[in-house]
């Protein structure tokens, strides 16, 4: 069964290919693309664990997130998580009807096991 399994072609494979190189930024950018830390419950307990969570813009790509966290905090990523969070539909206390809140996008950077950050 040649035609199926040809060992002819070897493919390179690469270590990760799906991890998030950091991305050389533009001197004082990085705090445009890490806009704040998202403090939340969920994300307090998660620090414990290495995993911290931001707020960025919608056009922030994972390479930028991982040289603005290198560049401020001086700490390398190990993986980053993006979750775009919509914008939801609210009553208004008012006779106004409803209102929208705006939509977010937060980003979930994962630390290796030694590295930390400090906020404050």
């Amino acid at each position: 069964m040649a035609i199926f399994n040809d060992t002819t072609k070897k493919e390179k494979k690469t270590a990760h290919p799906h991890r998030a190189h950091a991305k050389k930024l533009v001197p004082g950018r990085a705090h445009e693309i890490i806009r704040a830390p998202w403090f939340s419950e969920k994300a307090l307990i998660a620090t414990e664990k290495g995993m911290y969570a931001f707020s960025v813009p919608a056009s922030a790509t994972k390479a930028d997130i991982a040289g603005a966290i290198k560049e401020i905090y001086k700490v390398e990523p190990r993986k980053i998580h993006i979750a775009n969070l919509p914008g939801k539909r609210k009553a208004m206390r008012t006779r106004r009807g409803f209102g929208t809140r705006a939509a977010r996008r937060k980003a979930y950077v994962y630390l290796a096991a030694g590295d930390s950050i400090q906020f404050a």
